[in-house]
């Protein structure tokens, strides 16, 4: 009797594995990431995904979970949003940002939009690629301050996180690779297309007489001479410049990353895409106000600067002069390229 009960339990334990077994392949054979696109209008150029990262609706879902998940940081109290706010084009209101620790940063957190198309990362430009410039913010210790590796032991028996990371990459062992990857794909679909200039260039909106003006003296040499560097649809030319703000500055940019003298003080143009809302201004957020921003590029420019770029061709007189009337005329024509609907899609929102 005794020897028929162990014989019965051990077919039970048989059955229970075989059962277990059966399980994991129907769940493991069911990973099938769903391919999608970013509509686009005709007039904005065509996006490359990596090919080890293609975008996928399980992907994007599982980034946008992961950039407002506040147990990336070290005290579970800070997400990627913290520094990046919608409304404001997700970037910060503050001129540097404040880590978990109190430390204050470097440099103002660059807004998140239509980085599909960037091939370099940071005011700087030092990392290459979204994905490695997405790793570094976790681990650094003036901002989230924690590990990838302690992250995803937090969110290890999360059934919510286990079911999006297998859906989106078929693991139940996620690394910081599949993190970063998806927060990689759910900011590439982070697109802002649809301003009133947007609807100008579609025909489907009327600049003002103000306006207009302002558009003619952005894309003018003898106004506010801006296409250099702001022109085309994306409204940066992906570079990295000297604009001339100090005479003796002191942070050295680009240089910093290239070692090449030529390249210190040297920073990435930022689009003037929603510029409305994105204040404060420039690589330390110095400026708070668009009209301070105007100011400088018609009166305030050091012509001095090392490595200033030749296209500021008006830095030897301060900059553009612009008189009262043609500022306020730039800056309606700025205004035009808010993009309202960008700052509020729900598809970029707390999912939480």
């Amino acid at each position: 009797m005794k020897s028929l009960k162990l014989h019965i339990g051990s077919l039970t334990l048989l059955y229970i594995f075989i059962i277990g077994c059966q399980k994991k392949i129907t769940v493991e054979s069911s990973f099938q990431p769903t391919l999608t696109s970013i509509d686009l209008p005709s007039n904005f150029p065509a996006i490359e995904h990596p090919e080890d990262n293609p975008l996928t609706l399980e992907g994007v879902r599982l980034g946008r979970h992961l950039f407002w998940e506040k147990k990336l940081s070290g005290d579970n109290n800070m997400n990627c949003a913290s520094c990046h706010l919608p409304e404001k084009a997700f970037s910060d209101p503050s001129s540097v940002s404040t880590g978990i620790n109190g430390d204050l940063g470097k440099r103002n957190a660059m807004v998140l939009q239509n980085l599909a198309w960037s091939k370099d990362f940071f005011w700087d430009g030092r990392s290459i690629s979204l994905e490695e410039q997405i790793l570094i913010p976790v681990l650094d210790s003036t901002e989230m301050d924690e590990t990838w590796a302690n992250f995803l032991s937090e969110i290890r028996f999360d059934n919510n996180y286990r079911n999006m990371f297998f859906e989106a990459f078929g693991t139940l062992e996620p690394d910081s690779i599949h993190a970063v990857k998806a927060i990689a794909q759910f900011l590439r679909t982070m697109v802002s297309t649809n301003s009133k200039y947007d609807k100008y260039l579609r025909n489907e909106a009327v600049l003002t007489p103000e306006e207009n003006a302002g558009l003619s003296s952005f894309n003018s040499l003898s106004g506010g001479d801006c296409f250099h560097c702001h022109g085309g649809i994306l409204g940066t030319d992906l570079s990295f410049k000297n604009n001339g703000l100090d005479e003796i500055p002191v942070d050295s940019g680009r240089g910093l990353v290239t070692g090449r003298i030529e390249d210190n003080f040297k920073f990435k143009v930022p689009s003037i895409r929603n510029i409305e809302y994105s204040s404060p201004y420039m690589h330390d957020g110095r400026f708070n106000t668009l009209e301070e921003v105007i100011n400088f590029y018609s009166i305030g420019i050091h012509p001095n600067s090392p490595n200033i770029d030749p296209l500021i061709e008006f830095s030897s007189q301060g900059g553009v002069q612009l008189n009262p009337q043609e500022r306020i005329e730039l800056k309606a024509f700025l205004l035009t390229l808010s993009d309202p609907e960008f700052i509020n899609n729900n598809n970029f929102s707390n999912p939480f």
